[in-house]
């Protein structure tokens, strides 16, 4: 029978939680007027530019808005303009003493208005033609498209959701914490990245503690940053987030060397007595899997030799011949 020498591995005591990967920089694309759309210029999935446009909503009615009120600000300006001559020749008749002071007066008062109409006028433009803006609908910032709810013709407001873009980097795991391990969360505690399968995306720690306890999941928002290329996560993945709080030495034994009975884990040691020797069944408590070990809990100790191979043959206090 093959034998092999207990020893102790450093083995981490870990909890596993569903954490949400998140962007540090996701927008959510409302429109600030309201219209029908008259194009939608990407696709969902589709990586796009800062400032490159998306969608555009109706302008035709700003569009005229902004005509009527440039040929305002004309109208406006040619009056200022008449009534800055006419203030400079009133100036001139009245050093002349040709004309009264209540001309003057007339003519100083035409004038500001005429420039405070004008100036007013301006500003309402620069006003409309900012809003004209907003019938185009750009990306904030480099990044990927999520879902388009909305459809060309399709009457939107402010309150519509027309789509968001995520920018796939800089992302964390948000992780809840039961709060009743609130006491032993703290800056820089190893988190390790899984996927559904278990296989390991990233090793990171925890650089964000929420300082109050989450009322309806009852668990502290915990965050670590991810830095995994986009195509092994992505904005809003569900994965699995494994909190290691501690490492000690542990006994470990291999997978093979382990045997149920009745829900109960059992390995069979070697015992030596009188020259000869015997298999002898105990009971262990057995804590997570690493690779192709287990932890043992409790039962065994450093140096007990544990057969691993042909413990399906075995039983207890039967001879054997152990080999290693």
């Amino acid at each position: 029978m093959q034998t092999l020498t207990v020893a102790s591995q450093p083995v981490p005591r870990s909890d596993e939680y569903v954490a949400t990967i998140k962007s540090r920089r996701s927008a959510t694309l409302n429109p600030q007027v309201d219209g029908n759309l008259t194009a939608i210029l990407v696709h969902s999935g589709d990586r796009v530019k800062a400032g490159q446009l998306l969608m555009q909503i109706d302008p035709s009615k700003q569009e005229a808005t902004v005509q009527s009120q440039a040929a305002t600000v004309q109208q406006m300006l040619a009056v200022y303009k008449y009534n800055q001559t006419e203030i400079e020749r009133q100036r001139k008749l009245f050093a002349a003493g040709v004309t009264s002071r209540d001309a003057l007066d007339q003519a100083e008062q035409a004038y500001a208005s005429a420039k405070a109409n004008y100036e007013s006028a301006q500003a309402l433009l620069v006003t409309q033609e900012k809003e004209l803006g907003y019938y185009k609908i750009r990306a904030p910032f480099d990044g990927i498209v999520g879902d388009i709810p909305v459809h060309l013709g399709d009457y939107v407001s402010s309150s519509t959701l027309l789509t968001t873009v995520d920018e796939n980097r800089d992302l964390e795991a948000y992780i809840y914490v039961p709060a009743e391990l609130a006491s032993q969360i703290h800056m820089g505690l190893p988190v390790q990245i899984l996927n559904n399968n278990e296989q390991l995306i990233e090793k990171t720690a925890i650089d964000f503690i929420s300082p109050q306890v989450d009322n309806g999941l009852q668990g502290i928002l915990v965050k670590a940053p991810v830095h995994s290329e986009q195509a092994i996560v992505r904005n809003q993945q569900l994965v699995k987030a494994r909190v290691i709080w501690s490492t000690a030495p542990t006994p470990v034994v291999p997978v093979l060397a382990i045997t149920r009975l009745g829900g109960q884990a059992f390995v069979y040691t070697v015992v030596g007595q009188g020259g000869h020797y015997f298999a002898h069944q105990v009971a262990v408590q057995l804590g997570d899997p690493i690779g192709n070990d287990y932890a043992i809990l409790g039962g065994l100790q450093n140096g007990d030799k544990v057969i691993v191979s042909g413990t399906q043959f075995l039983a207890d206090k039967m001879p054997v011949q152990p080999l290693g």
